[in-house]
């Protein structure tokens, strides 16, 4: 294809689009395509021109650019995604020459492309973020300041931490940077380099003087970071250099903990063999087998069961792991816990037993799974309630059923003298009251203030259920009535 290219005021007619090597070739260099003949850029561009291609040099298209000061073919160049981190051979990038040169309208492009649609970085981060040494170290020349921070509180060693940028931080150190810089709620660049597993960055760091046993405002060390994300090297290498591994956070929770919650077996493991406690526990009372029994995580409670950890230890309100993966519906977990001693019966402060608060939260495989193992479906809480109840309060239709099925009793009372009836009736379950009498509920039960559920149905408004309760009764009533009738004519005849 032949294009027209305007070149120091000529008009020459090649075959083909030249690539930058061909331009450069040409001789056009400062005056030329790239250095601010913005139509021919463009041009070049529309035809396919590869905006990123390198010299020998390393120079780019944005490069020279920015070096000539040609601020609208630098937003043009950006415009067509151009790389503003490539460098040179000498390590200098589009915004390090634009700086050096003190084109302020090019710097001014170029940081704001850099930031366009996220939180606005200082010059400073932006070079921390792009590990760029050169354009780092002509802003600390000027004075800027090391620990020059952004609006959320970081300084630029945060953000070399947050990258593992080890190049960018060992100059910000040199520089006069503090390594222990407490940023928006305490947090270190150490906290940052363990939480994304920097190992690298977290050597570095702790090498120049960063304090292992800093806390952010919630108590977390850098330790708990590095478990919370399962970074297991990082892990390793703060413990053997003296992290503390009892910390807790204002929660109780220690690494183990963190760990735990996020199902990092190899953090766990690492921690259990720098001999971390493995039944420590928060202010609440909750082991990591408890924090491992919520979130589901087979797993790392697989291990911490094999290291002795207590399947029975009971939390501030008496709730055992068994008792929560029941509340979250972890079916898996629960098999694993009763296959390592958890008591089926175990019961909380309140008498629920692991049975209740399946029940309760309509986990189907789970109460099947503990009546299988022999769970007393009939065993009743401080209030006198059984599982019964609780599935009847929640509106549990097939765990009454299952219930049923496998021998609760329908009319157990609790301690205001109200069966599951009762109940359903005051829910106006219409379903679930079906369900009871068909299994044979008493419709007469009355509860401590003599009501029935057909009082309690009437009180309430449920006129379903106040229809078929009040049909059961008239069914006894004539079935009593029968009997009556059929014995007095036995008499007769004998007589």
């Amino acid at each position: 294809m032949s294009c027209i290219i305007r070149w120091w005021g000529d008009i020459q007619v090649c075959s083909h689009v030249p690539t930058f090597a061909q331009v450069q070739l040409l001789g056009i260099h400062r005056q030329g395509l790239v250095a601010g003949q913005e139509e021919v850029v463009k041009l070049l561009v529309a035809t396919g021109a590869a905006v990123n291609v390198q010299s020998q040099n390393g120079f780019t298209p944005l490069y020279m650019a920015a070096q000539e000061n040609h601020d609208n073919v630098v937003r043009f160049l950006l415009a067509n995604e151009a790389n503003q981190s490539l460098a040179t051979e000498d390590g200098f990038t589009p915004l390090a020459v634009a700086m050096q040169q003190g084109h302020d309208k090019v710097v001014a492009v170029l940081l704001e492309n850099d930031t366009r649609g996220k939180v606005r970085l200082p010059a400073l981060h932006i070079a921390a973020k792009k590990d760029d040494c050169k354009a780092a170290a002509l802003l600390l020349q000027n004075n800027h300041n090391p620990d020059v921070t952004s609006k959320s509180g970081f300084t630029p060693l945060h953000i070399a931490a947050h990258y593992g940028n080890e190049s960018i931080a060992n100059l910000l150190l040199n520089r006069g940077a503090d390594v222990n810089y407490a940023a928006k709620h305490n947090i270190t660049p150490l906290h940052v380099a363990a939480k994304w597993g920097k190992t690298n960055m977290v050597s570095l760091l702790l090498e120049k003087g960063a304090n292992i046993e800093s806390k952010t405002r919630d108590g977390l060390t850098p330790l708990h970071c590095a478990a919370r994300s399962g970074h297991e090297q990082v892990v390793d290498m703060m413990l053997e250099r003296g992290a503390p591994i009892s910390s807790k956070t204002k929660n109780g929770l220690a690494p183990l903990h963190m760990a735990s919650q996020g199902d990092h077996v190899d953090a766990a493991r690492i921690l259990l063999y720098h001999r971390a406690s493995v039944d420590e526990v928060t202010v609440d009372y909750l082991t990591a087998l408890h924090v491992a029994a919520h979130c589901g995580h087979v797993r790392v409670a697989k291990l911490l069961l094999d290291r002795k950890a207590d399947p029975n230890a009971r939390a501030l309100n008496g709730f055992t792991p068994l008792h929560i993966a029941c509340k979250k519906n972890r079916i898996k977990v629960v098999e694993l816990l009763l296959k390592h001693g958890a008591s089926i019966e175990a019961t909380t402060e309140s008498g629920l037993t692991p049975l209740h608060v399946a029940s309760f939260m309509g986990c189907m495989n789970i109460v099947i799974y503990l009546l299988q193992h022999e769970a007393n479906p009939d065993v009743p809480t401080v209030r006198g309630e059984t599982p019964l109840h609780l599935a009847a309060r929640a509106n549990q239709t097939d765990i009454i059923r299952i219930l049923l099925r496998n021998g609760a009793q329908v009319d157990a009372r609790a301690r205001e003298q109200q069966t599951p009836l009762h109940i359903a009736s005051r829910l106006g379950n219409v379903d679930i009251v079906m369900l009871l009498l068909q299994h044979g509920a008493a419709v007469d039960s009355t509860t401590k203030d003599l009501y029935t559920a057909l009082h309690i149905a009437g009180k309430e408004g449920q006129e379903e259920v106040k229809y078929l309760v009040g049909r059961r009764i008239m069914d006894h009533i004539d079935t009593v009535h029968l009997i009556e009738r059929f014995w007095r004519k036995r008499q007769e005849y004998f007589i």
